[in-house]
């Protein structure tokens, strides 16, 4: 299989099993695919190799338009979400074609990409791991405050980037180098090491080490 090419799945949730060596191991189960190739993109007509996957089959009325006909005129079927995987050699793979958990190992390291549950509007102690202000000699109502953000007359502006109150998790997160414990493709599921970012359900991203 060409580097970068991976799967759809949702995370069910977490548990724990017995790795040979007798240990015990938390893993992540993953349900991941089947994904049909709907499209597929080359160098010559868009400037890079890719295959777009399908997962989670639905009726055409649940979509929108412009995915009705995108997905009408590949003649794959009606998915709920789509994703392009960047490939080497676009050669191995043809409109049609069934990439199913099979396409992973037990042992192999991967990349895992989801989103991150969302926390709501949190301060900078709770979000950035700030120390505080100190609780006595003289404070007042400041103690998970940001404390001074700016410089005196030069620059004389707040830093881009600067950490700061605001809204926590929701968003994209990628794990490299996720071990596979193992794979069930009877039940389409795949075994990943330690946690994966995301919700219970939630779909997440798995992609083949480069």
């Amino acid at each position: 299989m060409s580097n970068g090419i991976g799967l759809i799945g949702k995370k069910l949730g977490m548990t724990n099993v017995f790795a040979q060596d007798g240990s015990f191991v938390p893993v992540t189960v993953v349900q991941a695919g089947p994904c049909p190739v709907v499209d597929m993109a080359t160098r010559d007509k868009q400037g890079y190799n890719s295959v777009q996957l399908g997962f989670d089959e639905v009726e055409p009325h649940k979509l929108n338009k412009p995915e009705q006909g995108h997905l009408k005129s590949k003649k794959a079927g009606y998915f709920r979400h789509l994703r392009e995987f960047r490939v080497s050699e676009p050669g191995e793979y043809e409109s049609g074609q069934t990439l199913t958990v099979e396409v992973f190992q037990a042992g192999e390291k991967i990349k895992v990409t989801g989103r991150s549950k969302g926390k709501g509007f949190a301060g900078v102690m709770k979000r950035w791991g700030f120390g505080g202000s100190p609780a006595t000699h003289g404070h007042e109502k400041v103690h998970r405050s940001t404390g001074a953000i700016g410089q005196c007359a030069d620059p004389a502006r707040v830093f881009k980037g600067k950490k700061m109150p605001g809204q926590m998790g929701n968003a994209k997160v990628t794990y490299s180098k996720a071990e596979i414990v193992d794979v069930l493709p009877e039940d389409n599921l795949v075994l990943v090491k330690g946690q994966v970012p995301g919700p219970k359900n939630g779909i997440v991203y798995l992609r083949k080490q480069s």
